[in-house]
């Protein structure tokens, strides 16, 4: 099998020893979870219940009108005892409902729903009801994505099992041990979009599994031709930009979308849960994850609810070894987000845990750039990364959007070659932000000025 890539990037080591090839264990339920009531991208939502309120696993806790919502639902049995801003993995307060075990086993899911016998619409209310996300890292809304404009003609639907990022290795466990829901939930994809092409993206060192997801695709009810894509191990071939590139040759335009290449990117848990919420009628209540880290005595792949505290993570799923621990991330070391504490809930886009000791994080003091380009020539968007800096450093934003800004992927390359240790990638966050902010206050301005005139 020939194997592709993209330009650039970088060839990182993969730190995935610790949990290759080990199956996922499931976590028991937890006294208590602390479920965010927003954990999408897109509008806000509300609470359905009261503090007093007795909920049943699988029960929406949280919901809005509107497509660009994702409800919420509860992930185990119990009262609802708080409704109370919470700290969450991206450092900031958000809402959360605090649900305390009462014993019960009750189940509020779904009624199973045939996805080849049903309408369209029927199928994507479906995946919105059940709460389904990204579970990649974005968190956008499932149903949205399956549901391009009519002017955007999609002919590939690829699922994204490259998991590029170190230590992380729950996308492949998946495969492994669900590699029935996988092609059901491609083939379910594939139906609602009426693309009839598909295909699985993966990095050569998980070539392994091509005998296991050969032998599904013979044995399974595919609606179209689904193939396997093997890429060459290379960060950050998990994006959606790149896996692209690797597998078809195309390229998305800069600030399109993988539509606008006429691709729609899938996750492989995301659509393992699109294939349960039809099959089983679950919502998207648990989420697998990687437990690793030189600080974690136990690395391991695990299942547990949503809104489960790290805290409440039994030893036997995340033993600490706080001698070492110098830093606690959610997601890998490269996109994941350095978290103060272990009160921190685990989210439906949660990819792993990885304890980290000094060793493997670096904290070293910024220098003055060098003008080296090493940030160039590694960037896999082909953007200009020095270019930008200087621009955000200057405050000229038009500048720094001209050089690409707004297309940057905060992959990490770029501050991961920096022989300075310029933070790249957090400017880069907060230029977005500016810049933005900047955007909206000019159109409302230019409302302002026309509703005068």
């Amino acid at each position: 099998m020939a194997v592709s890539t993209f330009k650039r990037g970088l060839r990182l080591p993969t730190r995935k020893h610790a949990t290759e090839g080990k199956p996922v264990e499931l976590v028991p339920a937890p006294g208590q979870v602390a479920i965010p009531v927003n954990q999408h991208f897109g509008a806000p939502n509300k609470s359905l219940v009261g503090v007093g309120d007795r909920v049943m696993r699988g029960q929406k806790i949280a919901a809005a009108p509107g497509p660009m919502t994702v409800p919420v639902h509860a992930s185990i049995s119990g009262l609802v005892k708080k409704i109370e801003p919470r700290i969450q993995s991206n450092n900031t307060e958000g809402l959360c409902v605090v649900i305390e075990a009462d014993g019960g086993t009750e189940e509020e899911l779904l009624p199973p729903l045939d996805p080849f016998n049903c309408t369209r619409e029927e199928a994507l209310a479906r995946i919105r009801e059940a709460g389904i996300l990204g579970m990649g890292g974005a968190g956008f809304p499932s149903a949205v994505k399956l549901s391009p404009p009519p002017d955007k003609h999609i002919d590939i639907i690829i699922a994204d099992g490259a998991e590029c990022e170190p230590y992380l290795t729950t996308d492949e466990a998946a495969m492994t041990e669900k590699p029935h829901l996988l092609v059901k939930g491609l083939a379910i994809v594939m139906k609602i979009t009426g693309v009839g092409r598909a295909i699985i993206g993966m990095e050569d060192n998980k070539k392994n599994l091509i005998p296991v997801i050969e032998r599904e695709l013979r044995l399974g009810e595919i609606p179209g031709d689904i193939s396997i894509g093997l890429c060459r191990t290379l960060y950050p071939q998990g994006g959606e930009k790149m896996l692209i590139t690797a597998l078809t040759g195309r390229e998305v335009p800069s600030g399109g979308l993988p539509m606008d290449s006429g691709c729609i990117v899938q996750n492989v848990g995301t659509l393992i849960a699109i294939a349960e919420a039809f099959t089983l009628g679950k919502p998207l209540i648990d989420r697998d994850l990687t437990v690793s880290g030189g600080a974690c005595r136990t690395p391991k792949n695990i299942r547990a609810p949503i809104g489960t505290l790290l805290k409440d993570l039994p030893p036997e799923f995340m033993e600490i070894d706080y001698d070492k621990l110098a830093k606690i991330l959610f997601g890998g070391p490269m996109m994941g987000t350095a978290v103060p504490s272990l009160e921190v809930p685990i989210q439906k886009n949660t990819s792993g845990i990885i304890l980290m000791t000094r060793d493997e994080t670096v904290a070293e003091i910024e220098g003055p750039c060098i003008r080296c380009c090493r940030c160039i020539r590694n960037c896999p968007c082909r953007l200009s990364p020095v270019i930008m800096n200087n621009s955000l450093e200057a405050e000229d934003f038009d500048y720094a959007a001209k050089a690409g800004l707004l297309d940057c992927i905060e992959c990490g390359s770029c501050t991961y070659v920096c022989p300075a240790r310029i933070k790249l990638v957090q400017r880069f966050r907060i230029g977005k932000q500016r810049l933005r902010a900047r955007q909206q206050a000019a159109s409302a301005a230019a409302r302002l000025v026309a509703a005068k005139s």
